[in-house]
Formats: C-alpha cells, sequence, structure tokens
C-alpha cells in the first residue's frame, strides 16, 4: 500500500515536471513572439515618425522659402524707394553746392 502511494506520488511529480516545462515552453514562446511583435511595431512606428519628419520639414522648407521670397521682395521695393529718394536729393544736394560755390 505504502509503494501504491510512493508510486502515485511520484508519477504526480512527474506529471507536474512535464506540465511545468510544458508551461516554460510556453512561456518562452510568448515573450518571444511579444517580443518580435514589439520589435516590429517599434520599427513600424519609427518609420512612420521618419515619415511625417519628412513632410513636416519638406512642408516647413516650403513656407520658409515662400516667406524668403517675400521678404526680399519687400526689401527691392524699399530699396526702389530709397533710390528714388536718394536721386531726388541728390540733385537738390548738388544744386545746393554747385550755389554756394560758385
Amino acid at each position: 500500500m505504502a509503494s501504491e502511494a510512493v508510486k502515485k506520488i511520484l508519477e504526480a511529480e512527474a506529471l507536474s515536471d512535464k506540465k511545468n516545462a510544458e508551461a516554460r515552453r510556453q512561456r518562452e514562446d510568448i515573450i518571444s513572439s511579444a517580443s518580435g511583435s514589439s520589435s516590429l511595431a517599434i520599427q513600424k512606428k519609427i518609420s512612420e515618425a521618419t515619415s511625417e519628419a519628412s513632410k513636416l520639414r519638406q512642408s516647413y522648407d516650403s513656407k520658409l522659402e515662400s516667406y524668403r521670397k517675400k521678404a526680399a521682395a519687400e526689401c527691392d521695393e524699399k530699396i526702389g524707394e530709397i533710390k528714388k529718394l536718394a536721386g531726388a536729393n541728390t540733385d537738390k544736394a548738388v544744386a545746393e553746392i554747385i550755389s554756394r560755390f560758385f
């Protein structure tokens, strides 16, 4: 009777060890799968972020070029106005100098 109980205990321990080993293997499979999925998800997010950053950079570059052209046009206009003013004053300055010395 005692040997029958020992035999059952040993069988139960063997079954328990077998189930524990199977559970550990499944755990490792799940962790490995999750790790692979996480890596793919991270790579996908990095790719999406890089793409979005590129689009934003292109948009900002386009806006910057537009602002630069507008600023250059405004500067050219101001320079033209200053040249006109200077031209008119040059004639007056030359006339004043001539009238003082001659």
